[in-house]
């Protein structure tokens, strides 16, 4: 069992946890990820390691609570334990010592992912710019840890209630027709965007980096559940990422292999309810 010890919800439905995991702390990177069980019946599923203190031997994640695993595991309260969590998996963020200047992008829940990304650069000291969307001023997280590990923050809203009125390939833009020169720009959050940014990079042939989280069971490549399409070749963001080109990254195809898992929740919930019913005759 993994302890936890602090829980804390950061926005409605998104929740941070830190957990007791001596072991994965001491071995835990920027752009690694652990996967998880809550119950001995339960589903083997990922997430990004938000953050990590090796002194303390504890680890953080934040998620939303989307599905029924992530339901279950925001559940649970401090003193609680959480059954398996394996890691750290993944291969580990690498950043040029070179670079001076990179724009660390997170739309909505991928800015948890986003920030270790951000903490590594500004502690090699590079400039950070960090660009963060949201949907509305209600769902902003994190934005004091942003902030501080970076050395500009722009919040940027769908509806405009707070920040910036727009998407983040808005600020991005903006910054790069002010004369803003990056290096490297990271972008991690829902597929689409990641898309249009590294669109936008490309005819100025900035590099980019993007953070590719599909559909995971086991996390060691023998599944074949996360294949990608880079290159032209098949990737598995769990041995070979979650790291990729976002100038390479067929993100059509990846888009097309979620939406094989529309619906799932409903019709798993659908089941249960016949079995309830079934229980009760």
């Amino acid at each position: 069992m993994f302890k936890i010890l602090e829980k804390r919800e950061l926005a409605e439905n998104i929740v941070k946890m830190v957990i007791d995991a001596p072991l994965i702390a001491k071995k835990a990177q920027s752009g690694q990820f652990v996967v998880l069980r809550t119950h001995d019946k339960g589903e083997r599923f990922p997430l990004t390691i938000a953050d990590y203190d090796r002194d303390k031997g504890t680890v953080t994640i934040i998620f939303a609570q989307v599905g029924k695993s992530t339901e279950h595991l925001g559940t649970l309260n401090e003193g609680d334990g959480i059954l398996d969590v394996v890691g750290p998996l993944g291969v580990a963020s690498h950043f040029d010592p070179a670079i001076k200047k990179v724009a660390v992008i997170g739309g909505g829940l991928g800015c948890a992912i986003a920030l270790p990304q951000a903490k590594t650069l500004h502690g090699m000291g590079v400039s950070v710019d960090m660009i963060a969307g949201f949907r509305t001023k209600d769902l902003v997280i994190l934005e004091e840890e942003m902030k501080a590990a970076s050395a500009n923050l722009y919040i940027a809203t769908d509806d405009g209630s707070y920040g910036i009125h727009g998407f983040v390939t808005k600020v991005l833009q903006d910054r790069m027709d002010e004369g803003v020169n990056y290096d490297l720009v990271v972008a991690i959050g829902p597929i689409p965007m990641m898309k249009f940014v590294s669109e936008l990079t490309r005819p100025k042939g900035i590099k980019t980096l993007v953070s590719m989280n599909p559909v995971m069971i086991d996390g060691t490549g023998m599944c074949g559940g996360c294949r990608l399409t880079v290159g032209g070749k098949t990737k598995f963001a769990c041995i070979d990422g979650p790291d990729f080109d976002g100038h390479e990254v067929d993100f059509d195809g990846a888009m097309r292999r979620l939406s094989m898992y529309d619906g799932m929740k409903e019709r798993s919930e659908d089941c249960n309810l016949v079995k309830q019913a079934e229980g009760k005759k």
